[in-house]
């Protein structure tokens, strides 16, 4: 493992997703999830997150787009918070789970609305 690249993950990951939800992802850590969580963060958040070509807020367009089609709810949830800190605008958000209705299929698009709309009214209730 290359520890620079690791920590500056650490460090992108908690940026994006907040530190809070690293941390409580980390506290889970065990000697079977370890590898994983140690190559996530070395590869997916040091090594591409870490680039420098793409802003964030761009990562996290795309992440958007990408975890929708995927159906993966639980990080499509991570993930549109990450990028509203990013700041991609609600108006952004919309946009883009229009697109994702149109070339990743409806059904993707109506479970990602809604779960943004969830996401949207837990953050406007704290506010």
């Amino acid at each position: 493992m290359d520890k620079k690249m690791h920590d500056k993950g650490l460090e992108v990951r908690k940026a994006v997703l907040g530190e809070a939800y690293v941390n409580n992802t980390l506290k889970n850590v065990d000697d079977f999830n370890r590898p994983f969580q140690e190559m996530l963060n070395e590869y997916c958040w040091g090594t591409v997150w870490g680039r420098e070509e793409l802003p964030r807020k761009t990562r996290s367009m795309l992440n958007i787009a990408m975890i929708a089609i995927l159906n993966r709810q639980h990080e499509f949830r991570a993930h549109l918070k990450g990028a509203l800190t990013n700041g991609v605008s609600r108006d952004e958000i919309r946009e883009i789970l229009m697109q994702v209705a149109i070339y990743g299929g409806m059904p993707a698009a109506v479970d990602s609305f809604r779960i943004a709309r969830e996401v949207f009214a837990e953050i406007d209730e704290k506010a």
